[in-house]
């Protein structure tokens, strides 16, 4: 049986693309073809495809992935089943969940924790491989354990997650996030709300939310600013083709329109070259980048 009979005993027709570009499914969107993109609809065809012996790339809403312009060979297997339910204070939510979502459905229910996840764009799986957050919160925060599944597709449940700064367990291990289990505080629904507009205004007004990015594209150094150094390099604004660093917010590179993923990369060079000569400091990247030439 050749490898795409084998995902058609899996996964329905409907869910498997061939040389599918994966622009599609970047917010930066760029990107070259994926072999074969497929998007299993449940936890058990999720766990038949890893099984699968074939070169396999994992991904979820890819809001922090940058695709080469060659794209990807063998299976990309997007992610996205949204199951979730609420236990009291608990959520617990399956790996592709959107994590706005998950924000509202907290608020919702006058459940505190996730407001600083209001306009992440990604889902909880990308979320907890990042360890994301935003002003003063991460996700890792609330986490009490996760349900995650090894290259053989070996289940198991994870307590010690390793979080650190945009870091995490499942950065050093080829682990497959399947679900999470976040601890978060009964609070007033109103003022929950208040805080969550507040942070969307802030993000509105700070960020260039209106083009395709990855979000902040630098980690931010010990002691410093990743947005001030590269504006103080004077590099706000400035271009290779139609890839930007934002006269918004210095921290972000942004698809101006039609940017290769080539440019977008030759500007993250760029930058961290010239930030180094100027103060001595190499900015690493926070988008995750894959793909082939």
């Amino acid at each position: 049986m050749d490898l795409i009979s084998k995902i058609k005993s899996i996964t329905n027709e409907k869910n498997i693309y061939i040389n599918e570009p994966m622009s599609k499914h970047t917010t930066f969107k760029t990107g070259g073809p994926a072999d074969i993109f497929v998007v299993p609809e449940t936890k058990q065809e999720l766990l038949a495809l890893l099984k699968l012996d074939e070169k396999k790339t994992i991904i979820g809403n890819g809001s922090n992935l940058l695709v080469r312009d060659g794209g990807i060979r063998g299976i990309v297997i997007k992610v996205a089943t949204k199951n979730y339910e609420i236990q009291d204070d608990i959520i617990i939510a399956d790996a592709g969940c959107s994590i706005v979502k998950l924000s509202n459905i907290a608020y919702q229910n006058s459940l505190s924790g996730l407001e600083f996840a209001c306009g992440i764009p990604g889902t909880l799986g990308g979320a907890l491989v990042m360890n994301a957050g935003a002003y003063g919160g991460e996700i890792g925060n609330l986490v009490i354990e996760t349900e995650a599944t090894d290259e053989q597709g070996n289940v198991f449940t994870i307590t010690d997650h390793e979080f650190g700064y945009r870091s995490s367990i499942f950065q050093r291990k080829n682990y497959v996030i399947l679900s999470s289990k976040l601890k978060l505080i009964h609070g007033d629904k109103e003022q929950i709300k208040m805080q969550m507009d507040s942070n969307m205004q802030s993000r509105k007004e700070k960020q260039p939310i209106d083009k395709p990015s990855a979000g902040s594209t630098f980690k931010r150094p010990k002691d410093h600013f990743a947005a001030k150094l590269i504006q103080d390099a004077g590099l706000k604004g400035y271009a290779i083709g139609d890839a930007m660093v934002s006269d918004l917010h210095s921290g972000f590179v942004i698809n101006k329109g039609k940017a290769t993923s080539k440019e977008i990369l030759a500007l993250i060079k760029h930058v961290q070259e010239k930030v180094n000569a100027e103060y001595g400091i190499m900015l690493e990247t926070e988008v995750r980048i894959i793909g082939e030439e």
